[in-house]
């Protein structure tokens, strides 16, 4: 992975954890923690992704497509397990 794939994955996952977050329903913890789930939840869909064969160079909607959905799993996981009350 070259490191404008992985420049393009960290920003990819920061964008599809701000929009996981909004999209989501209520009662995370915050603005901040969706964007670093996000993070990871892109992070994760990648390695996801990879594992399954598909080539890394798909472009770049399937990029911030894989990142949301990661993005997007991983919040919805954390909003099942540590619920909040908004």
């Amino acid at each position: 992975m070259s490191l404008v794939m992985f420049t393009l994955w960290i920003l990819a996952g920061l964008l599809a954890g701000l929009l996981a977050g909004v999209v989501t329903k209520r009662g995370g913890r915050g603005l901040r923690w969706d964007i670093i789930l996000g993070l990871v939840g892109s992070i994760v869909g990648s390695a996801t992704y990879r594992a399954l064969g598909f080539s890394p160079d798909a472009g770049v909607v399937a990029i911030v497509l894989v990142a949301f959905v990661g993005a997007a799993g991983v919040i919805a996981v954390q909003r099942a397990m540590w619920p909040t009350v908004a």
